[in-house]
């Protein structure tokens, strides 16, 4: 039997990428989607998508509509109410919505008792096996700077996939060479520092999502380069992960555990 799926920021440009992934997939069925800014249109109405379906203005219509797995690429504030939602009713939830903290993964780890969450900064699979080769590579080298470029309509910087980079590669070593800057020209010039590893945050007009990482040691570098050209890149992240969670107790942080690199969530 296919999994019945509801998107939540069905509206917009990664939820209608969602939406026609679901829709791709025979074991996935698409059963309600919800945006409260196209309540009430014909999901063809507002994504082109053949379908019959009608946007909800909140998630209630998706308990009538049967849905196991939610989707949700909307904004922080919504994401978070959203999630409420899915754990007091007992729906699996994949969250790819930029912007979440320590203390929203904490929150979700209490809520998520009767069903299971995947909060992911990153579904593209590339994106994700150059976060693990970066977190390899880290002990070998003596400095570390990330440049993350994104298009201009992102609200956060630095992105979540630079953030969760930086993380894994600051406690993977600690043995990072002392930054010789003494004086800077501009202030921030160097990027943002987060154990040792410096961090840069480009908004560019025509760009989707990108990320280099550039470590060097005596004599040598090594650069680790992702892009994501389309949306579409992140969907058989997405697609993974609404297969997966149920099969996922609690709360997962990022696909690396769905996709064997690490054990447990």
């Amino acid at each position: 039997m296919a999994r019945r799926v509801a998107v939540f920021g069905a509206g917009g440009r990664m939820g209608s990428t969602v939406c026609r992934a679901v829709m791709d997939d025979p074991d996935l069925d698409l059963v309600a989607v919800v945006d409260p800014h196209h309540a009430g249109l014909d999901l063809r109405q507002v994504t082109g998508l053949d379908t019959d379906l009608v946007v909800d203005a909140d998630a209630d219509g998706t308990l009538d509509a049967g849905a196991e797995v939610a989707v949700d690429f909307t904004l922080v504030e919504a994401a978070r109410q959203n999630l409420a939602w899915c754990a007091e009713n007992g729906v699996h939830a994949v969250v790819g919505t930029s912007g979440f903290g320590e203390d929203d993964v904490a929150r979700a780890r209490e809520q998520f008792t009767r069903s299971n969450c995947v909060i992911a900064p990153n579904f593209a699979i590339g994106a994700v096996l150059m976060m693990h080769f970066a977190e390899l590579a880290a002990p070998y080298f003596d400095t570390a700077d990330i440049v993350e470029t994104h298009h201009d309509a992102k609200v956060d910087a630095p992105s979540g996939t630079a953030m969760a980079t930086a993380e894994r590669m600051a406690a993977a070593s600690s043995t990072w060479a002392a930054d010789p800057t003494t004086s800077t020209v501009l202030d921030s010039a160097r990027g943002a520092e987060l154990g040792g590893v410096r961090v840069h945050s480009l908004r560019v007009r025509g760009m989707v999502a990108h990320q280099e990482v550039v470590l060097g040691t005596t004599g040598q570098t090594l650069t680790i380069r992702h892009d994501s050209y389309d949306r579409a890149s992140f969907m058989p992240g997405v697609v993974l992960a609404v297969k997966a969670v149920e099969d996922h107790p609690g709360v997962t942080l990022g696909l690396r555990s769905l996709l064997g690199l690490v054990p447990g969530g």
